[in-house]
């Protein structure tokens, strides 16, 4: 989770984002979501498994967001909800126990609610305004993300904003990972951009 690639075409300036998401695996992305907002069920499971089969030689896995039905058609390594998709019950009996689980927390609420699972990882966003992610509630900032740490006992993923100037005050104030869109898929080139960003979580 230390360096976690969400995928977004738009963001790939035009570019194949299979080439994206490859150069940045090789310069250290450890974890790819795979995030389709608009394609049809047989598209997105398709996609999926073509970027599953891409990942496997790099033993980065495959989250999908949302969508548990592409998960299990594509045998993915897990899934990525938040706080409005299918509830955490229902995840639970419908996916093998090995499958990874992740939720995004936009308040405290949900950060006090999440204590209550079995998570894999605890999405906090978005901890900066970004572009990418406007429908969701006040940035957490950096006091946030301290309480957040104060207050959860899982692994916390930061999202929102990130990118090499936050990096590691992020994680000096209790990120164990940080997930970003357009500071690798825009980048000019994704594979130093990754390497970058992973020199400096890794760093601390």
């Amino acid at each position: 989770m230390q360096l976690y690639l969400v995928t977004d075409e738009s963001a790939c300036l035009g570019r194949d984002m299979f080439w994206v998401v490859e150069e940045a695996v090789k310069g250290g992305v450890t974890m790819v979501q795979l995030r389709e907002k608009f394609l049809e069920t047989r598209a997105f499971i398709e996609r999926a498994k073509r970027m599953k089969d891409l990942l496997a030689p790099y033993n980065v896995p495959l989250i999908i967001n949302d969508r548990v039905d592409v998960v299990l058609a594509c045998d993915a390594e897990g899934v990525h909800v938040g706080q409005s998709d299918i509830p955490y019950s229902m995840l639970k009996d419908l996916l093998p126990d090995e499958k990874i689980i992740g939720l995004s927390a936009e308040n405290r609420k949900h950060i006090l609610e999440a204590e209550t699972m079995d998570l894999t990882y605890l999405a906090v966003s978005p901890l900066f305004a970004t572009h990418s992610k406007t429908d969701h509630s006040e940035p957490w900032g950096m006091e946030g993300l301290k309480w957040v740490r104060e207050h959860s006992k899982h692994p916390l993923v930061v999202i929102g904003g990130l990118n090499a100037e936050n990096t590691k005050d992020a994680v000096k104030n209790g990120a164990d990972g940080i997930a970003v869109i357009s500071a690798i898929c825009s980048a000019e080139s994704p594979y130093e951009a990754a390497k970058y960003l992973k020199a400096l979580i890794i760093n601390q």
